[in-house]
């Protein structure tokens, strides 16, 4: 009957989403051909309504007749103007909620009447309230208001038979949240949450393009910020390459003829790098770091008493956002489910259980182990010979599939015409220890000096293809090689290598090497990794704050043999700077970090000298 379909709907700021739970799994449903919605609404020239892709399309063009972002202003009594008309959120978010309604009635054949609509755990009860009567405006009895957090975690455990603990960071395109949420026999609970309801990937843009139009405004002397079109097409190009930087290290914007001067049409064509796009954002990351802290101080938890980090919004793919957190909380955040699905398929798992349905585990197809190339690596400035042995992972272990990852490195002699790329699959930061997939050259590059830049790209489809391409940044130079079945290969490999490291160990007293493996089933030595310096390498690209990391791990090996033998008053001023040294470390705050380094340096000469 048409009552029993109940759709779970993910309200966003920046996408929507409608799924249903169909044969026990939730499936997100198309609208337009793609299951998500921009969550934009205008109103074109002709007066016909605009929700979706034709609205943001047209935002570029018309800003002053499309709106953007609205749920930043669920529960305001306040109005929007689109054109000459003024609107109320509620009806705003309603003229979404009716497409996705009506998106779902398409695919289905039948009647969509009810459904479980998400929201923030910290909306308050008037953006409650709100997110109630805008789905009313659109026809949907709302059985269920749910917590996003609380639908991420349905997503991984739908039916929880014990008790575990999950830390849920939701950073989407306008809103911030983090919830700690306890699941306990099939109850789902927010033991703390904290938030921000004017933080989320729209600021990250908004950095971005500021960024962009000072760069602009210093070549030109022009602000394109204060002509509406010039600035939604500013944005939108900021959007691309923020996108672009979470899968890839670099990223181009080009727009042309933004704008004129002396009658002379003006172009951007610009380059911005990852590193530099993580140095505009970090001071809002770090915002949501200290509510990740306060929501486990008011939930009394420490980080290891939770079971799982999983991330939710389509801003978490900053690959930065995940080292922060993993560095803080010691353990990898979960990203299997597509953080932009994550909460829809959560609220379509609620949506069946409503309605009496059996829901079975959610499904996705990720990548089993990292992917990445052999390069050399230089430990510090005072390191005479490189580590020659350097996995630098591109394709991260659980990445959901289809993914598409690029990462810069460097050529290392001066002039040097040729570098191999050699592809690995583990975990280990030694690629002796992990599996090579394939290698080959690419060659004829430009005679520079060392340091010449070369992007390498893995691409890794559904049915296990990957596809490894080099490219001379500077030239555009490109050479590409295709390895089929290459995550079933090792699978394999790994299979048959267990089997007989077993039949070693039951049939031998063979000595066990220190991770485990039997020496005889020791990873491959050097020998089978022959070459020189001399041979066509490729190094780690620049990273930020390394001879800052390596002095202080330094200090804090020398701090911790000089604890023992200090007194008691000593050792309390030597662990507190320890500590500041560790937290600076763990934040990649560089100049706290310097600071903490330097004091802790001055206490290690007096203690030493006492």
């Amino acid at each position: 009957m048409a009552d029993d379909i109940i759709v779970g709907i993910d309200l966003g700021t920046t996408n929507s989403e409608v799924a249903i739970v169909e044969d026990g799994r939730p499936r997100v449903l198309n609208v337009d051909g793609d299951p998500i919605l921009p969550s934009v609404v205008g109103i074109a020239e002709d007066g016909r309504l605009l929700v979706g892709k034709a609205a943001r399309n047209q935002y570029v063009l018309a800003p002053d007749r499309t709106v953007k972002s609205i749920k930043r202003k669920m529960g305001e009594d306040v109005t929007v103007d689109i054109g000459d008309q003024k609107f109320r959120p509620q009806e705003i978010s309603a003229m979404i909620l009716r497409r996705l309604k009506d998106a779902a009635e398409q695919e289905l054949g039948k009647p969509v009447v009810k459904a479980v609509i998400t929201v923030p755990a910290y909306f308050n009860d008037s953006q409650r309230q709100a997110t109630r009567e805008a789905g009313a405006l659109a026809g949907l009895d709302v059985v269920r208001i749910l917590n996003e957090p609380t639908a991420a975690a349905l997503t991984y455990t739908p039916n929880p038979t014990g008790t575990e603990r999950f830390l849920v960071y939701d950073l989407g395109g306008g809103t911030f949240d983090v919830s700690i949420v306890q699941a306990e026999g099939g109850v789902f609970e927010v033991l703390a949450s904290h938030g921000d309801t004017h933080l989320g990937g729209d600021d990250f843009d908004d950095l971005l393009l500021n960024h962009l139009a000072d760069e602009f405004k210093e070549m030109y002397a022009i602000d394109l910020r204060e002509d509406r079109v010039a600035k939604a097409r500013l944005l939108r190009a900021a959007e691309a390459a923020k996108r672009q930087l979470s899968d890839h290290a670099f990223a181009k914007v080009e727009e042309e003829f933004i704008a004129e001067k002396d009658g002379v049409p003006l172009h951007l064509s610009t380059e911005i790098e990852r590193p530099e796009y993580e140095t505009l954002i970090r001071p809002l990351i770090d915002r949501t770091m200290e509510c990740v802290q306060r929501s486990l101080d008011d939930a009394r938890l420490t980080a290891s008493q939770v079971a799982r980090v999983v991330l939710v919004g389509g801003s978490t793919r900053t690959p930065l956002i995940g080292q922060l957190l993993e560095a803080r909380l010691g353990q990898p955040a979960h990203r299997e489910v597509h953080p932009d699905l994550c909460v829809a398929m959560g609220a379509a798992v609620q949506a069946a259980i409503v309605a009496g349905q059996n829901v079975g585990a959610v499904l996705v197809d990720i990548s089993p182990h990292s992917l990445g190339i052999k390069c050399l690596d230089y430990p510090d400035e005072f390191t005479f010979r490189p580590n020659e042995f350097k996995f630098a992972p591109i394709i991260r272990r659980n990445t959901p599939l289809p993914a598409s990852r690029s990462e810069i490195f460097c050529t290392v002699s001066d002039s040097q015409p040729t570098v191999e790329i050699d592809v690995y699959q583990g975990e280990s930061e030694d690629v002796r220890r992990n599996h090579r997939v394939g290698k080959f050259l690419i060659e004829g590059l430009a005679r520079v000096p060392a340091g010449n830049q070369l992007v390498v790209q893995l691409d890794l489809t559904l049915d296990g293809t990957l596809k490894v391409s080099a490219r001379e940044k500077a030239t555009g130079m490109q050479k590409q090689i295709a390895i089929e079945n290459a995550l079933a290969r090792f699978a394999v490999e790994e299979r048959e290598a267990a089997r007989s490291r077993l039949d070693r160990l039951w049939s031998s007293d063979e000595p066990m090497t220190e991770d485990g493996d039997t020496a005889a089933d020791a990873p491959v030595g050097a020998e089978a990794f022959a070459g020189s310096l001399d041979a066509p390498q490729l190094a780690t690209g620049p990273a930020e704050g390394q001879r800052e990391t390596v002095q202080a791990r330094a200090l804090l090996e020398k701090a911790e043999r000089v604890r023992e033998k200090v007194s008691a008053e000593d050792r309390t001023e030597l662990d507190r700077l320890t500590e500041r040294v560790r937290v600076a470390l763990t934040d990649r705050a560089w100049g706290d970090l310097t600071v903490a380094s330097n004091e802790l340096t001055d206490v290690l000469f007096y203690l030493e000298d006492a």
